[in-house]
């Protein structure tokens, strides 16, 4: 019913085997690579992963399958989307590769462990040194890696760990194979456009559904993701908040509170720093663990009209017409109102007349957001095939704040 969660624990017997996909993807892919007879001959090979397969990916390369079993590297190149700072329930007895940690539940799975940096860290509850690359560094096979991460990853996927310590206050050094790029103003699952509720139920926010998408940015990154293997030009540096221009803050620090009467949460999502059990190492975990605390997590800084600093903004956030947000609250009739849920972001709409303040016609706002889609293109976040669609939703944005 709403409003309760159940937690039901039990006695398992005969587990799955699993962790053998891990092994598959890279025999395939060095298969691809190294056999001139293959189904599908690549001189490269490139691992794209969006949400959970992004995940899978982190934890493909800490666990050493990017080394073929005769110690070639396997992908060249990494594109780890809205992954946040998480693995997965991959490779291990009684493995559950479907879970992924969201805002209530599944909260106990091993899906977001240390390390999440990948340059070596220490672990403040246990004093263990690690980092994500370790095994990978160690044997001659690091990946070129972007990650993207959006607001609703610094919310409720803890992203910020990606570049801080585990306890949050240091900001933490990136290798030079890896880029980090948040996608400010935008939710882990676009909504539609225009702006309202998709219809799950269990995914109902009080606001109006965020309806930006970080797809925007996509064909621009794989672009510049084969010219770095290839070695023609280094990629777009990271951009994503920072601890020294406090772009990157705790909640109670947030310039704003509220924004046209919506207030801001008062909490992000913290992963729990879990003992799995002293047989974990060798892929056997004590269920339920027991909770040694949590990795304190931040989020990115606001705007005074709590539209995000820092990052890589797509046109509607150096146009904006509204605040675009990576949480949302949920529906009281879904059980548990005004805590976030999964996966959406919020529309939060402007009065017409701050809107026609800013930009007097369709015009002039389309003028606007298009001058902001060429700078991206000049930065090498866009290419030239992606304005004509950002131009027409210029128009369709302007309609639907200000009217015809």
């Amino acid at each position: 019913m709403p409003g309760q969660i159940y937690e039901v624990i039990y006695t398992a017997q005969e587990p799955a085997v699993v962790g053998t996909g891990l092994a598959a993807v890279r025999d395939f892919a060095d298969y691809c690579k190294h056999d001139a007879n293959s189904v599908a001959a690549a001189s490269r090979v490139y691992g794209f992963g969006i949400s959970q397969t992004g995940r899978f990916l982190r934890h493909f390369v800490y666990q050493g399958f990017n080394a073929s079993e005769t110690g070639a590297k396997v992908f060249d190149g990494l594109l780890v989307y809205v992954a946040g700072a998480g693995r997965g329930s991959f490779n291990h007895r009684f493995a559950q590769p479907s879970r992924d940690t969201q805002t209530l539940w599944p909260l106990f799975y091993p899906n977001d462990l240390f390390p999440f940096t990948d340059l070596p860290t220490t672990d403040p509850v246990t004093g263990k040194k690690e980092g994500l690359l370790d095994r990978a560094r160690a044997e001659n096979v690091v990946p070129k890696i972007f990650y993207m991460n959006t607001a609703y990853e610094y919310w409720s996927r803890g992203a910020s760990l990606l570049h801080t310590t585990p306890d949050g206050a240091i900001e933490v050094e990136l290798p030079g194979e890896v880029r980090i790029y948040f996608i400010a103003g935008v939710s882990h699952v676009a909504g539609p456009f225009p702006p309202g509720h998709r219809p799950i139920a269990e995914f109902v926010g009080q606001q109006l559904e965020n309806p930006n998408s970080y797809a925007l940015f996509r064909r621009a990154l794989l672009a510049a993701m084969d010219n770095w293997v290839l070695g023609n030009d280094e990629p777009p540096e990271s951009r994503y908040p920072h601890l020294g221009d406090k772009t990157l803050v705790a909640v109670n620090e947030l310039a704003v509170k509220a924004v046209r009467g919506v207030e801001f949460p008062r909490e992000a999502y913290q992963p729990y720093n879990l003992e799995l059990g002293p047989d974990w190492p060798h892929g056997i975990v004590n269920e339920p663990p027991r909770i040694a605390g949590t990795y304190p997590t931040l989020v990115p800084q606001v705007r005074a009209d709590g539209n995000e600093i820092a990052g890589v903004h797509r046109p509607e956030l150096d146009a904006p017409l509204a605040t675009y947000t990576g949480w949302n609250f949920r529906d009281a009739k879904t059980g548990f109102g005004g805590l976030r849920p999964s996966f959406i972001g919020s529309y939060i709409a402007w009065p017409r007349e701050q809107v026609v303040s800013r930009y007097r016609t369709a015009d002039e706002y389309t003028g606007a957001s298009g001058a902001a889609a060429v700078a991206l293109l000049k930065q090498r976040f866009l290419v030239a095939d992606d304005l004509p669609a950002i131009l027409e939703n210029a128009v369709k944005q302007w309609q639907f704040a200000a009217g015809p």
